[in-house]
């Protein structure tokens, strides 16, 4: 059974694994980079905490969350944007939780710039004062990121499990450009919210945004403990494929409308954030780096940490990020397949939450042998209460 006590078909045994990892012959103590010319990493996600007043029910980090008392000190993040800088890495997303709990965000968002890092902040808005915006773009913030979960306040305050959240979100979306600066509006798109796409897509025109994302929830983590209460029919999803290619051409002039259809009724797996340790490095409250940020639900990867090794080292050198570099460990189909080089096979954490076996090909591609299960998966859904995050 799932954590949600709904029944998963052919339920996986949870395995681990020990990355096979070559050994530098010069030092055998010591991991061999796997593709020594790499090109460097373009964007670092930094998750400066795990703390969040918000509860959301899809919430993408990890089940056992980082604790105050381990987060990295304002020098570390100086040092790992400077590396980072060093590497090649362009644009910083200040992530979390909610990265205004960190009183040192300010301190944090300078360093960033002085590094010469385009500054992102992602945020949902409760935290961040205007006062506290103000002193991040004299700091040198580039963009901000809000987050809403509903074009309506009472479903958006439901869902976020917080009551004002959505006049707070608008408030501070507001402020942002009233400052000038650059704004996204991010909105997690599931059953509950899948009909008013419409109405989302207008609300952040209405907020004078440059940009609206609209990515379906991703079942990893705490969202598998509500896939059946998240989960849309085909019917929505059509619908909603549909209305998206109306938006954009009404909105065309206005506004960039990205979108993420939801992998369960994809025909094709979408690729390991453009594969697996090809474009981005993820570091963790504690200073876990991460080839993605869903890394961690893969047993038996050894992520190291910016406390004890280099960015540079652990993006060429790390287990964690050797272990599904390109496309040597593919089995069949995806070893023949002629997309191997575009979607690696698929998401490793989607293929280890699906079959137990992280090397196993994506079970979302129709060409995968355990197809079936996607499509059972996704037919089973429910209303039922939301079993919200909190710290």
């Amino acid at each position: 059974m799932t954590a949600a006590g709904l029944p998963l078909v052919n339920e996986p045994v949870v395995t681990t694994f020990e990355p096979a990892v070559p050994k530098d012959p010069a030092n055998p103590g010591e991991p061999k980079p796997i593709h020594p010319t790499l090109p460097p990493p373009l964007g670092l996600l930094a998750e400066l905490t795990h703390r969040c007043p918000l509860g959301c029910p899809y919430c993408s980090n990890p089940l056992a969350l980082d604790r105050r008392d381990v987060e990295l000190d304002t020098n570390t993040w100086v040092r790992v944007f400077n590396e980072g800088a060093q590497l090649g890495v362009m644009q910083v997303h200040l992530s979390g939780g909610e990265p205004g709990a960190r009183r040192d965000l300010v301190e944090i968002v300078g360093s960033a710039h002085t590094a010469n890092l385009y500054t992102n902040l992602i945020t949902s808005g409760v935290g961040i004062t205007a006062h506290t915006l103000r002193d991040l773009w004299e700091a040198g913030l580039d963009h901000v990121q809000v987050s809403i979960q509903d074009s309506d306040a009472i479903s958006s305050d439901h869902i976020a499990g917080y009551r004002g959240a959505f006049q707070r979100k608008i408030a501070l979306a507001k402020e942002v450009v009233r400052l000038g600066l650059p704004l996204t509006i991010n909105a997690v798109v599931h059953r509950a919210n899948i009909a008013r796409i419409g109405e989302m897509v207008d609300l952040a025109v209405a907020l004078r945004a440059k940009r609206v994302e609209l990515a379906h929830v991703q079942y990893y983590g705490w969202a598998l403990k509500n896939r059946a209460a998240l989960m849309p029919s085909r019917e929505q999803v059509d619908r909603a494929i549909a209305l998206l290619d109306e938006l954009r051409r009404r909105h065309k002039d206005e506004i960039v409308i990205d979108a993420v259809v939801p992998d369960y009724y994809a025909r094709f797996p979408k690729p390991c954030i453009g594969g697996w340790g090809r474009r981005s490095l993820n570091v963790t409250p504690s200073g876990r780096v991460l080839p993605c940020h869903a890394a961690e639900s893969i047993p038996g990867l050894e992520f190291w940490n910016v406390r004890d090794h280099s960015l540079g080292e652990i993006w060429t050198s790390s287990p964690a990020f050797n272990a599904f570099r390109g496309t040597a460990f593919l089995p069949e189909p995806c070893a023949s397949c002629e997309r191997r080089e575009i979607d690696f096979g698929g998401c490793r954490c989607q293929a280890f939450a699906l079959t137990g076996d992280a090397r196993a090909t994506d079970p979302v591609c129709h060409l995968s042998p355990q197809h079936a299960l996607v499509a059972e998966l996704a037919a089973m859904q429910e209303d039922s209460p939301y079993s919200y995050r909190r710290m």
